[in-house]
């Protein structure tokens, strides 16, 4: 059902990628990593990479930072979105948003459940906007974050993708702030 419109000029985005753990470093940091070569491979920019603990104020400032840096366009963020008294992502992230983009979710879990079946309800993966910038907090599993990027990231960050895409839409997400 996507389609990619090959007249149409390819503009690369701006992405972060944040990881969310208590565990991983650089070194270990396969969701990450899993995440930058799906962003690169697709012809878009890696703007940042870091890595916080599950501590909702680290989460919040970092977040909070890319969102008021004008060279980046949208967040990911990997990691803290189960259940488990530590996964706290969307609880940190979710106060920032200005909207939420609650068909993500929706087609996430459609997409999850064709891989890990009914354990796709332990995710609270979610997306949102604030001050122009795309933000998606997907689980920390690298297949999870394949499922995102594939199956939905790839083509919504793409320009040429039709019949609409986030990309074309983004100069407008300011519209009527203040």
């Amino acid at each position: 059902m996507s389609k990619i419109d090959e007249s149409l000029t390819f503009r690369p985005l701006r992405i972060a990628v944040l990881t969310v753990s208590d565990t991983r470093d650089r070194s270990t940091d396969r969701s990450g990593d899993t995440l930058e070569a799906l962003i690169t491979e697709a012809g878009h920019h890696l703007g940042r990479r870091e890595i916080v603990t599950d501590d909702i104020t680290a989460i919040r400032a970092q977040v909070e930072a890319w969102i008021a840096d004008p060279a980046v366009d949208v967040i990911l963020t990997t990691g803290g979105t189960g259940f488990t008294g530590r996964d706290i992502t969307p609880d940190a992230v979710k106060p920032l948003f200005e909207k939420e983009i609650e068909g993500f979710s929706v087609v996430f879990h459609m997409l999850s459940f064709q891989s890990v079946g009914t354990s796709t309800i332990q995710s609270r993966a979610c997306g949102g906007t604030a001050n122009g910038t795309y933000i998606f907090c997907l689980p920390g599993s690298p297949g999870a974050c394949k499922d995102a990027w594939n199956g939905i990231l790839k083509w919504q960050l793409d320009s040429r993708h039709k019949p609409c895409n986030l990309a074309d839409i983004q100069p407008r997400l300011m519209e009527r702030k203040g």
